[in-house]
């Protein structure tokens, strides 16, 4: 059975505020874990009003806490707003607290407007370090040297999985020339999944870290009891990439009843493309959508992510998504060369 995943913004809702998302975050995870989701990530985004997750680690070390056996991780932390030793220190760190429990994921887009780029790294020139800084990141987490001049402490030592986030065929090249695991954003930038991930299975190198290529795809999935209430649901999340779009992100609004008022044809047409890997319905039909994208891309695992208002219907879909609360999938990670791939892992 593919093991299913769980993507997080800590979505701040119209009419609610950031620390009601982080309680909804964590009883989500702890929701999530009992269902038998793999991981719990959590994005990076900044001067985003909807989104909560803008403080990557302090997040993940709540909800780490709070649960017991679910992965916790970064889908992703955006390097080029970060020294690599800080991310060393800071992920060493959740990992000393949670050993075997933290994964952090890479990406090189800032996440945010140029002047908060600026406000966050003052000499940030682009993301053309992003290469350097990652292989600078990877260093920090080996076993201290003699002499060696800068440590992370902690983080020396420290196994800390590190996955090549991407939406283009920059992040399948990178993973596939580290030897890393790779998760595509199809969840948002679908158009070079496809190549991306063969890109990345014929380029892959072994490393001491992967053995072999290991790809995760994120998809939209939104379920409910009937279908039209899932598409009602849905246009939450439509409205959302409308108003980004729209150079107005604001709070997570509301459903509503006809989103064809809503938008112009042209901006119906963007979302379609965008969120295109999306499976939204009753339980029948995302058992069904999702079965059919797996056999379709043939991932290792999936993310799925879902920007829906109401809390309660949240929870209710990440377990229509599950199968029902018995769904069990087997524990994974991925596996350093020479160790047992995931399928032999207990």
């Amino acid at each position: 059975m593919i093991p299913y995943s769980l993507l997080d913004l800590a979505p701040v809702c119209e009419g609610s505020t950031p620390a009601q998302a982080f309680a909804n975050s964590l009883d989500l995870a702890r929701h999530a874990e009992a269902l038998g989701y793999t991981r719990y990530w959590l994005a990076e985004h900044h001067n985003m009003p909807g989104i909560a997750s803008a403080a990557t680690a302090v997040l993940i070390g709540h909800i780490a806490g709070g649960t017991s056996t679910i992965r916790v991780g970064a889908g992703g932390v955006m390097l080029p707003n970060h020294a690599p030793l800080q991310v060393a220190e800071q992920f060493g760190t959740l990992a000393s607290l949670h050993p075997g429990r933290i994964d952090l994921g890479l990406g090189r887009a800032p996440g945010t407007d140029q002047p908060t780029v600026q406000a966050l790294r003052r000499y940030y020139a682009g993301a053309d370090a992003f290469p350097s800084d990652v292989m600078e990141l990877l260093r920090y987490f080996e076993p201290a040297q003699p002499g060696q001049p800068v440590q992370a402490v902690p983080g020396a030592g420290i196994d800390v999985p590190v996955w090549i986030l991407g939406s283009s065929l920059f992040g399948a090249q990178l993973a596939a020339a580290l030897g890393l695991p790779y998760a595509f954003a199809s969840h948002f930038a679908p158009a070079a999944m496809t190549e991306a991930l063969a890109l990345y299975h014929r380029d892959f190198k072994p490393s001491k870290r992967l053995r072999a290529p290991h790809a995760m795809l994120a998809l939209n999935v939104v379920a409910a009891d009937t279908r039209a209430e899932a598409q009602r649901l849905f246009t939450t999340q439509q409205q959302s990439f409308v108003r980004l779009r729209r150079g107005a992100p604001g709070l997570i609004p509301p459903p509503i009843d006809d989103i064809e008022a809503f938008w112009t044809p042209q901006e119906k047409a963007m979302v379609e493309q965008s969120l295109a890997c999306a499976v939204i319905g009753d339980a029948d039909d995302v058992r069904e959508g999702i079965a059919a994208f797996v056999a379709r891309h043939r991932p290792d695992e999936l993310m799925l992510t879902a920007n829906i208002f109401d809390h309660d219907a949240r929870r209710h879909s990440f377990e229509l998504a599950a199968g029902g609360a018995g769904r069990r999938p087997e524990p994974v990670r991925v596996a350093p060369e020479g160790a047992p791939t995931n399928a032999d892992l207990p």
